[in-house]
């Protein structure tokens, strides 16, 4: 079967807000001055929520044994939610909105057709974190959230996804995030706490201020 007939049987992402995508790409090729920040962030800002994860293990050594058992499963979370959402990808099969609206303006290349646009990799992967670590530490999750926010605006920016794909892929980050640190808290605090007593202590508990001066001495 031809790359053209695979796109005329998949789902037309174009219908649904192809004039509110082109109003975006719009947007972008009037502000020149903004094209390589987003352009950097939407490939790279990835690399952001690692450190945000590591600041929540960070925090979580002096937090419960549930709250370090959630930010030892964001990463997991990060990972099932990349996983179902190219099972998403792979049922809708829908074409990239460079290959409907070919015309409008794109920062990024546009992919091969078989790299599908619904939902959005990129936005699914840091929602998820983002709804973890809000479990983790309020502060930390908020600005997580605000970061994968702009993410998901950032792959409309650049041309990458349709506004529908960056929303549903919003909800399924958020809800596998979510799910996945329900169950961490769930049943991740006994067997931190059994590790917090063993070898593992210095990495998941931090040393108490009389134990920190007792070391200096």
């Amino acid at each position: 079967m031809s790359s053209d007939s695979m796109i005329t049987q998949a789902m037309d992402g174009s219908r649904i807000d192809g004039g509110l995508y082109t109003d975006v790409t719009d947007f972008a090729r009037h502000t020149h001055w903004l094209n390589s920040a987003m352009s950097a962030y939407t490939s790279y800002g990835v690399g952001l929520f690692a450190l945000f994860m590591l600041a929540g293990w960070w925090m979580s050594r002096r937090a419960g044994s549930a709250t370090m058992a959630v930010a030892l499963a964001t990463p997991v979370a990060a990972v099932l939610a990349y996983l179902l959402n190219d099972g998403i990808k792979s049922a809708f099969a829908e074409p990239r909105p460079c290959r409907a609206l070919p015309h409008d303006f794109l920062i990024e290349a546009c992919p091969a057709p078989s790299d599908y646009a619904f939902p959005s990799n990129h936005t699914t992967v840091v929602a998820a974190v983002a709804a973890a670590l809000f479990l983790v530490n309020r502060r930390l999750g908020a600005v997580a959230v605000l970061a994968a926010l702009v993410m998901g605006f950032s792959r409309v920016y650049v041309g990458a996804h349709y506004p529908h794909d960056v929303l549903v892929a919003l909800v399924v980050g958020t809800a596998a995030g979510l799910a996945i640190a329900w169950a961490a808290r769930r049943y991740g605090a006994i067997p931190v706490t059994r590790l917090r007593s063993g070898v593992l202590r210095p990495v998941l508990t931090a040393p108490s201020p009389t134990h920190a001066r007792t070391a200096v001495r």
